[in-house]
């Protein structure tokens, strides 16, 4: 991967250099402080209560006329504290080429999937960059080649992914990691192909003024690894295992009103055991409630999976309650708040997120995520003590 991005950014002159077409270069450089408000509860883990970072992410874009064009933006981080979050990544190299009622895009891209709050099941073509937030919002480069078909009865696009890219995983010393290290670089395929098996997904989507509606496939090598428990001369570790799976998924969204329903839903069949999960709810807008001018919105998420407490997955017998507000002023100024309740063994994850444009260049970002009461059953309890405040400064160019 590193090789490509070399090889991107060794290509911007030669764009920049054309001058018979439309060339844009923008940036966004970020400075991160994490401070964490309880002391390691491992003790490989560094003991730096606060840690700070530094990213970049340039984007090119050029396009030759109005059906061709070519998309570049590598992203690099630098931690203080953890060496796997300081990495390199090619978020996007995509070519993409319009003809007819036809998209064609081929190269490394990313596709997001989804419209529920807490969770997206359905989210499955790219890998989850998990050293990035604990969120699983951000998403590695995916090598692909799709093309998408728009027709009066909605769009339907295939996608062909010629390389697996494993998850990124906090390391020894870092916060937000389970209680033993893990053995990435010894990571299991189920396929003998490994990171080489080619996948494949297709989606149906259809939107309207009331309905946003998808239906997808997926067959290939899971974004989510298991792992096991494999001993060491210097103690046991986790080694990721990658399955083979086939998921189909169903997204639905319905805006009626100051309502929006919101539904995901999943079946995936693997070598283990064949399961259903869904999540589902609303959001309810109150337009200048009091007088304010502000959007306030209510949020409410159930989340469920049939495996039950069996399930790897923290989130299944769960309720996401929570706010958005938007102040709707010239700063651009953003709230969303919840909490996602287990209503089983009563542990909650809390986060807040908030936002404000500074001056025209600039954006403050500040969030905290909290882990409360996690049984010790909970997957959650490995972070019970790893409740962090984050403060990022955005700067744009």
């Amino acid at each position: 991967m590193t090789r490509i991005i070399c090889g991107a950014l060794a290509a911007l002159p030669l764009l920049a250099a054309a001058d018979d077409g439309t060339l844009k270069l923008t940036a966004e450089l970020s400075s991160e402080a994490r401070w964490y408000v309880q002391d390691a509860a491992w003790p490989e883990q560094s003991a730096d209560e606060v840690g700070v970072s530094f990213s970049l992410l340039p984007e090119l874009y050029y396009a030759w006329n109005r059906d061709t064009s070519v998309t570049v933006r590598p992203f690099a981080r630098w931690d203080s504290i953890d060496d796997e979050r300081s990495h390199l990544d090619l978020r996007e190299l995509m070519l993409q080429h319009r003809f007819g009622n036809f998209d064609l895009r081929a190269g490394v891209g990313r596709v997001f999937w989804g419209v529920t709050e807490s969770v997206h099941l359905v989210d499955i073509v790219n890998q989850t960059d998990l050293v990035e937030n604990p969120d699983g919002e951000d998403k590695l480069g995916q090598p692909m080649l799709s093309l998408a078909w728009t027709t009066d009865y909605g769009s339907f696009t295939g996608y062909v992914l010629p390389y697996f890219r494993e998850r990124t995983l906090p390391g020894p010393d870092a916060r937000l990691r389970a209680p033993l290290p893990v053995a990435i670089d010894d990571a299991v395929y189920e396929s003998s192909e490994e990171e080489k098996h080619v996948d494949a997904a297709v989606r149906w989507s259809l939107s309207t003024s009331l309905l946003d509606v998808g239906l997808s496939h997926f067959s290939g090598t899971a974004r989510d690894p298991r792992f096991e428990i494999a001993p060491t001369p210097d103690g046991a570790v986790l080694v990721p295992v990658y399955d083979q799976i086939e998921q189909t998924g169903l997204d639905l969204n319905v805006v009626t009103g100051g309502w929006i329903w919101k539904l995901e839903a999943i079946h995936q069949t693997n070598c283990i055991e064949d399961f259903t999960a869904a999540a589902g709810g609303f959001e309810y807008t109150f337009s200048a409630p009091f007088g304010t001018g502000w959007d306030v919105g209510a949020l409410a998420e159930f989340l469920w999976d049939e495996r039950g407490s069996d399930s790897p997955s923290p989130f299944q017998r769960d309720l996401f309650v929570g706010t958005r507000i938007a102040a709707n002023d010239v700063a651009g100024t953003e709230l969303l708040a919840g909490a996602i309740v287990d209503t089983e063994r009563g542990g909650a994850f809390g986060n807040i997120e908030a936002s404000r444009r500074i001056g025209n260049g600039g954006k403050l970002v500040v969030e905290m995520r909290l882990f409360m009461d996690a049984d010790e059953d909970d997957p959650l309890y490995f972070f019970r003590r790893d409740d962090y405040l984050q403060l990022e400064y955005i700067r744009y160019f």
